[in-house]
């Protein structure tokens, strides 16, 4: 297509991105895309203040509502972005499932193009309480059924929207390239005192599908390497908990957020190891990160993580089974995997590489009139076999 279109992006808290992947996902959407198409992204006013809030960034147009993007509050979110969009957008650009039930109409009494990111197996998420899985669960049907294209960001995910709805969704995960390697600057050491010595990092919402609690439970359990986590401690009685018991373990080091990235990044891209226990989602950002700095990656034994690392990271499946492979850690094993990541990494998790494939399927939709099934592609596959792989936690029964 050569005439230039207007694409939506719908369902990041916005840009600048300063909060998470998909926000990062769009800001590198508009540099990457930004001369191909007329770009408008939406934007939590919640989380802008009107001195800093920009009218156009990097070229696109920036619309911000007056709620938060997450929680409760991102289904009437969504659903305002949808509706204002459907005034001037050729294709709605979705990220997240919580302004689903409104895509019927939009299908029914428009022409417009709809390509949503399903953003992992949300209504599994322990976070969320009986009614919001309930709807989520709801939503993720819609959003599969009424979209013209479905993406998953993971073949853990492919295969369970395949085995549950029926769609042959397309992968494309996230990229990493704009972290960066940051040598400790004095001043950090000094702030810093585990950067003298080999350390383990992570960084994530601090929430209970993250093993968090598990993960300190074992590095307080060793004094193999000490455990720097950064994460959001204040914004549940469970990270609270956490921060309070371990925030002085000679072991631990508890971070509150840092949304700087370079700052980020010099805390992590000197760590000898990257601690993932993400249990639910897809091909999380923050892993793919820290493989593209060539870190070591110890992770959470299921599919995604699985997926994302190639089966060639090491894996734990509770509390002693990380013990012991934090125990059981040299030099020379961490140097070997973290090259692997690095590979990995510049393989698959660029942006360039994923800002082509978003560029090819907002080309094909713009000419898509029905969404393709995929039964007829895995009919003689039995239903059962989409499911393995160590794809327990997604069955759909």
């Amino acid at each position: 297509m050569s005439q230039r279109k207007k694409i939506a992006i719908i369902g990041t808290v916005g840009v600048p991105a300063n909060y998470g992947g998909f926000e990062t996902l769009a800001e590198q959407l508009i540099e990457e895309l930004g001369q191909h198409h007329h770009i408008t992204v939406y934007c939590s006013g919640k989380k802008y203040p009107k001195k800093d809030r920009k009218q156009i960034y990097k070229g696109a147009e920036l619309k911000y509502l007056p709620l938060d993007a997450n929680g409760i509050q991102s289904i009437p979110y969504d659903t305002l972005s949808i509706i204002h969009s459907l005034f001037y957008a050729d294709v709605l650009l979705i990220l997240g499932v919580a302004g689903a039930w409104i895509l019927p109409f939009v299908r029914w009494f428009t022409n417009k193009k709809i390509i949503i990111s399903i953003d992992g197996i949300e209504w599994k998420r322990d976070k969320w309480n009986f009614l919001a899985k309930g709807y989520l669960f709801w939503a993720e049907s819609l959003a599969v059924k009424y979209s013209h294209i479905d993406i998953s960001d993971n073949e853990a995910i492919q295969d369970y929207t395949a085995a549950r709805y029926g769609s042959l969704s397309r992968i494309i995960e996230y990229g990493s390239d704009h972290t960066l390697k940051v040598n400790a600057s004095t001043e950090t050491k000094i702030k810093y005192p585990f950067l003298s010595r080999p350390y383990a990092f992570k960084v994530c919402r601090i929430e209970p599908e993250n093993n968090v609690q598990l993960i300190l439970e074992a590095f307080a359990s060793t004094d193999k390497m000490p455990l720097v986590i950064v994460g959001n401690w204040g914004k549940s009685l469970y990270g609270t908990a956490l921060k309070e018991k371990y925030t002085s373990h000679p072991n631990i080091y508890i971070l509150d957020p840092v949304y700087d990235q370079k700052k980020l990044d010099e805390l992590r891209s000197n760590a000898a190891l990257y601690v993932h226990g993400h249990s639910a989602g897809g091909t999380n950002p923050s892993l793919v990160e820290a493989m593209y700095l060539g870190l070591s990656v110890l992770a959470n034994n299921v599919s995604y993580n699985r997926v994302t690392t190639e089966n060639k990271a090491l894996y734990f499946d509770g509390k002693e089974s990380l013990i012991s492979q934090i125990n059981n850690l040299y030099t020379a094993k961490l140097i070997k995997i973290g090259n692997e990541m690095k590979e990995i990494a510049q393989r698959r998790y660029t942006w360039s590489t994923i800002a082509k494939k978003y560029f090819l399927l907002i080309e094909e939709v713009l000419v898509t009139q029905r969404k393709s099934p995929v039964w007829s592609e895995t009919s003689t596959v039995a239903y059962q076999k989409l499911l393995q792989k160590n794809l327990a936690h997604l069955k759909t029964n």
